[in-house]
């Protein structure tokens, strides 16, 4: 599939940065639109619905926390990069807990932003609705890989984002097999692991909320306490 058959929406207010980051894009035969405002960015994805965004941190008028969580409370799956002059732990961890998919910190590379692109593209589209059915049960709950969802009883249908997809890919390589908090984050978010950081604990539990029927009593997505977490199959 050719890159000019993906849309990248850049959200970002800084005209010497979104000239280069479009330049660059346009050169990989990517499509490309700009947005600079914050206030304009749901109206734009609404018209555009694009395959994969570039969201600044700081924008007039809405930032891009803001954004990231309004897209999320919206469904929308498609992978959100988040661009950051902030180096702290903190700003990085609150952009993937309200549901982006990864960030890079500025000033940044051009061929790290492009591997990163290809990376969440790739992992997207390996969950598109072309692809092949990949379904897991979990008891009464089917959860359909392809299509991001959950199935529950009583016709109930839960969105999956793309991270928690990647969530479910991973624990299921390890059915039945403890997998640490480190090694989530070194796999899934490919983030340096800190002690201080509950990444990890945030997304478990709203996933565990979406994939059991009692998420308080799980048997399924289960904590092991002192370890991490485990998908249990049998």
């Amino acid at each position: 599939m050719l890159n000019k058959e993906k849309k990248i929406l850049i959200v970002e207010d800084e005209p010497s940065l979104v000239f280069t980051l479009r330049d660059t894009l346009e050169a990989e035969h990517y499509s490309v639109s700009v947005v600079s405002d914050g206030s304009e960015v749901m109206a734009q994805i609404e018209r555009e619905e694009p395959d994969l965004m570039i969201l600044d941190l700081m924008l007039p008028n809405k930032s891009g926390y803001d954004i990231c969580s309004e897209i999320r409370e919206q469904k929308y799956t498609f992978p959100i990069i988040m661009l950051t002059a902030r180096d702290q732990e903190i700003d990085k961890v609150t952009g993937l807990n309200i549901g982006a998919d990864d960030y890079i910190t500025k000033p940044f590379g051009v061929k790290e932003l492009l591997a990163r692109i290809k990376a969440r593209l790739r992992r997207a589209n390996a969950y598109s609705k072309t692809g092949p059915a990949e379904i897991l049960k979990l008891g009464s709950v089917k959860i359909v890989l392809n299509e991001s969802r959950v199935y529950k009883p009583e016709n109930v249908t839960v969105e999956l984002s793309t991270r928690e997809v990647e969530i479910i890919e991973y624990l299921l390589s390890h059915a039945n097999s403890p997998i640490s908090r480190d090694d989530l984050l070194e796999k899934v978010w490919r983030y340096e692991y800190s002690t201080n950081t509950r990444t990890v604990d945030v997304h478990i539990s709203k996933l565990r909320a979406k994939v059991e029927m009692n998420p308080d009593d799980p048997k399924y997505l289960v904590t092991l306490h002192g370890v991490g977490y485990m998908l249990k199959l049998n």
